[in-house]
């Protein structure tokens, strides 16, 4: 008799336990779990009992951040039209305070009446003075137009002032020293793709570089090694990703390859440099210019022996480390590392109920594309079961240029828990295998990174793990496009198909983005059509390449599930795709998300989507 199937709900929940993160004095800890759609903040004494906390409720917490020992900056978002501004919905972020000593929470940039209350960038908490303060990119309005400002706020009194006026229409982003100084700014001309840096000196601001580059990929990433030069990702003579130290006189000097622009370690009190961290392979290396700071990440590491490992945060001394452990066997959880009493102590699962009882084992995998590229991905395999002429589920990643990695993974858990094979592809064009590989999927989209897909499910199917009747295709954001790319475009190969917040109609998707950039061509866009292959709005190979205009071609079931509060890829994608294949005598379902997000955010819509999307495959592509 088969054993009962664990319940779908501790696959779907939000993650128990959200964030960790320890007290720049490495005292206490503010841990954010969650409870169906309600989020609860708690500080905790480390060795001790609860300090303070509250009950966040249904807001959607982005991220917290301490601003010094007695104050946590709470990032949230929400999902809405703000009056008198033109467009659509967006995605607002706004920071809020958390007094530990009152336990009380109030919105910060409240008080400033030309300005709105959101930020466009991460505070940067300081120590000024003795006094913790934090610097926020907020949006003030100048002749009704929105410009970047800088705001200081003292946590005490959370009174805000202006910082800097040098801000620009263009300005994107900012560099704000350990003592509180904005010393760089990057600013991006969208309508002609150009990219500038200024810094300060000596009181006055002045540009020391500037690019083309279409795509908007450069920006600054922090402060470089010294903890004054200027940090910069940006693209070399061959297009390919690097990272520039800048002088405050705009000499430069690019560092080594292979350190990820977004995968950088900065010292929490000095912000100089300290190194980064990458996926080689399958292996989550942290590497640090400092002998004797690597020397103290393999000791944080040690204890974990093969679980993959990240550093979630650590004490300004760097002596209490909380990292998050993700085991092959019993999921992830959250851990308090000390290195002078050289303990790990557990702090709790990320899932509570993922345990060795309800996690399916996960293969790297590597075959050839038609064209002989090679693709790594992973393999899910159903718990218990023979890896034999197995149902299987391709659930291909977003971006599209995102990646899956080994960590653990709740969606292709839930699905193997069910009783089928997952196939996660890192197709071409996906991230972290090097800027060759990247290039590979310019043009490919709906093409060869497709087909890409359909090679794996080939050359399982050769092997003899899965059988090649019995295969459904599953995703979201592009992940999403694939599953309708696969029941329009690469046909013979699905019995089924699920689409969450997939886009269906390609130009429809370019001239929205159009819209909000008020009828200009953005860096944006420019990025979708590098992709696309396409060379205009008007391009034919954007119809050929929407599923929405191929519906007539679809001959298998076809499950959409969107959320109605998208910002990304909009409601009305899969509103456009329900309504092609109605017109052209298709059967489709249809599951609407109200008040969700392009994220899952929320809870209860988050497990309905997992429940209809593993009811459709049951439903078309039985398990057993």
């Amino acid at each position: 008799m088969a054993a009962p199937k664990p319940d779908l709900a501790i696959y779907g929940q939000l993650p128990t336990i959200e964030t960790v993160e320890i007290s720049p004095d490495g005292t206490r800890l503010a841990i954010v779990a969650s409870s169906g759609d309600q989020r609860i903040l708690t500080v905790r004494q480390i060795g001790g009992g609860v300090i303070s906390g509250m009950n966040i409720g249904a807001a959607k917490l982005r991220g917290v951040e301490w601003a010094g020992p007695d104050h946590l900056l709470l990032v949230g978002s929400q999902t809405t039209i703000v009056p008198g501004v033109q467009g659509p919905k967006q995605e607002y972020f706004m920071v809020s305070d958390f007094d530990v000593a009152t336990g009380k929470q109030a919105p910060l940039l409240n008080d400033q009446a030309s300005a709105m209350n959101i930020i466009v960038g991460w505070p940067m908490p300081r120590i000024i003075d003795g006094q913790a303060v934090a610097i926020l990119e907020g949006v003030r309005f100048v002749d009704n137009r929105g410009q970047v400002t800088l705001y200081r706020t003292l946590m005490s009194t959370r009174a805000s002032k202006i910082h800097d006026l040098a801000g620009e229409p263009n300005t994107n982003g900012w560099l704000v020293n350990a003592a509180g100084e904005a010393v760089a700014q990057s600013l991006y001309d969208q309508k002609r793709g150009v990219w500038y840096l200024k810094t300060k000196t000596r009181g006055a601001w002045r540009q020391i570089d500037e690019a083309v580059t279409p795509m908007g990929s450069y920006g600054l990433a922090g402060f470089g090694r010294d903890g004054k030069s200027i940090l910069v990702w940006r693209t070399d003579d061959k297009d390919e990703s690097i990272l520039r130290e800048y002088q405050m006189d705009g000499t430069h000097q690019d560092l080594a390859q292979g350190m990820d622009q977004t995968a950088l370690i900065h010292d929490p009190v000095t912000l100089a440099l300290l190194g980064g961290y990458k996926l080689d392979g399958d292996d989550l290396r942290y590497t640090f210019f400092d002998a004797t700071a690597q020397k103290t990440w393999d000791a944080v590491r040690k204890p974990f022996g093969a679980d993959y490992v990240s550093l979630a945060s650590w004490s300004h001394d760097r002596r209490k480390v909380v990292v998050r452990a993700d085991s092959q066997t019993e999921g992830p959880g959250y851990f308090l590392v000390n290195l002078d009493t050289k303990r790990a102590d557990f702090l709790g699962p990320v899932y509570k109920g993922v345990d060795a009882s309800t996690v399916s084992p996960v293969r790297s995998i590597k075959y050839k594309a038609a064209d002989g590229l090679e693709i790594s991905g992973y393999l899910t395999l159903p718990k218990g079961r023979d890896p034999k002429n197995l149902p299987l589920i391709v659930l291909p990643h977003g971006g599209p240029q995102g990646r899956d990695t080994p960590a653990f993974d709740w969606w292709s858990q839930a699905l193997a828990s069910r009783g089928y094979a997952v196939l996660q592809p890192n197709f071409r064009g996906s991230e972290g295998f090097g800027w060759n590989f990247i290039k590979a999927g310019f043009g490919e989209w709906g093409k060869k990174m497709q087909t890409d897909l359909s090679d794996g499910v080939r050359d399982l199917a050769r092997q003899g793990i899965v059988d090649p009747k019995r295969v459904c295709i599953m995703g979201a954001s592009y992940g999403g496009y694939a599953a309708l790319a696969g029941a329009t475009l690469d046909k013979g190969v699905y019995r089924c198909a699920v689409s969450v917040a997939g886009p269906s109609d390609l130009q429809a998707m370019l001239a929205t983005d159009r819209e909000l950039h008020n009828g200009e061509r953005s860096s944006a866009q420019r990025y979708w059509m590098r992709f696309m292959g396409a060379n205009g709005l008007r391009d034919p190979d954007l119809a050929t390449l929407s599923p929405a205009r191929q519906a007539a071609k679809i001959d298998i079931p076809v499950l959409l599930i969107h959320g109605k509060d998208d910002t990304v890829v909009r409601y009305d994608q899969s509103q456009t795709m329900a309504s092609a294949m109605k017109r052209a005598g298709k059967p489709v379902e249809f599951v609407t998300l109200d008040g969700e997000d392009h994220w899952l955010s929320r809870g209860a819509t988050r497990q309905k989507m997992l429940n209809a999307a593993v009811a459709f495959v049951e439903k078309h592509n039985p398990p057993e």
